[in-house]
């Protein structure tokens, strides 16, 4: 049975004030909306951002007078629009038989602060999984979040999906970790303006030869807009280079891909694994004066 599936990548407008409920209702309404667009394009999955339907500022937040930057007070989250937001992602992905990853703020019991998580909702509507961003940034350790422990690998039709967001595209042993764990695309979804981000992204693809989804809020569109990376790093689709929201579509096609995904998969991939397993042990010479002075042409 043929392995493929037909993928969106969102850029949709991120609120940073999750004390406003009009600004999350919003939020949620324009991931809805463009749900029904991934659906209507025939995506089977589709992936948001990080902090779709809210990544607060830490400002915003902050429990210190005048705007000092100190601990958040999370009090002043609208908490129930937050989760009735989330819940209403969750039917519509039921009603419309799609899977869809999204960022969002996961409470914890208090005191301990809350995980900066991606959400993944099965096409039957049900959430199936949590990814909580385990490296943090200095800001969001030292004043909002609780880190996570865990790697995510969710499955779709045959197809195995890893989850990394923003900052965390910094460190490599993330990405690396994934490719270990046999994922044929990794989701990273970000709440950055940082065209380095996107770099890395590609340089992921190249590095694991595996697909990478990378979605940004439509504000930072302009700088590096949401895109859609194949094994062996080409670009396959990206939204429009504007702070409009927007869809990127393109399929995931494990069995008829074309040549350079085909290189990627089928010969780059296994042999830096077969690489990496001893390979080269056997070859080794030692005692062999030639190869161990290094002072001497």
């Amino acid at each position: 049975m043929p392995r493929t599936l037909r993928w969106a990548v969102a850029q949709s407008s991120v609120t940073e004030d999750p004390t406003n409920p009009e600004h999350l209702r919003a939020s949620g309404t324009e991931v809805r909306r463009l749900m029904r667009e991934a659906q209507a394009g025939g995506a089977r999955l589709v992936q948001f951002p990080e902090g779709a339907i809210t990544y607060p500022d830490k400002k915003v937040m902050s429990s210190g007078a005048g705007g000092t930057l100190a601990a958040a007070d999370w009090g002043r989250v609208a908490w129930d629009v937050v989760r009735a937001e989330a819940e209403a992602v969750a039917r519509l992905a039921g009603e419309l038989g799609l899977w869809v990853a999204f960022g969002s703020i996961h409470p914890l019991t208090p005191p301990h602060r809350p995980h900066n998580s991606l959400y993944v909702v099965s096409d039957k509507g049900e959430l199936v999984g949590r990814y909580d961003k385990r490296y943090l940034s200095h800001s969001e350790l030292s004043y909002l979040y609780t880190p996570g422990v865990d790697p995510l690998v969710f499955e779709i039709d045959g197809i195995r999906f890893g989850v990394a967001l923003c900052i965390e595209a910094n460190f490599p042993e993330l990405f690396a970790e994934y490719e270990k764990l046999d994922v044929d695309c990794v989701l990273l979804s970000a709440m950055a303006d940082d065209a380095g981000l996107a770099a890395l992204a590609q340089a992921y693809a190249i590095l694991h030869n595996y697909w990478v989804g990378y979605a940004v809020p439509a504000q930072f569109g302009t700088t590096a807009p949401a895109r859609i990376i194949a094994p062996g790093g080409r670009q396959l689709a990206s939204c429009a280079g504007n702070s409009r929201p927007g869809l990127a579509l393109a399929t995931l096609d494990l069995e008829r891909p074309d040549p350079d995904v085909a290189m990627a998969l089928r010969l780059a991939r296994p042999w830096r694994r077969k690489a990496r397993s001893g390979l080269y042990d056997s070859h080794l010479v030692s005692g062999d004066e030639r190869s161990d002075v290094r002072t001497e042409f």
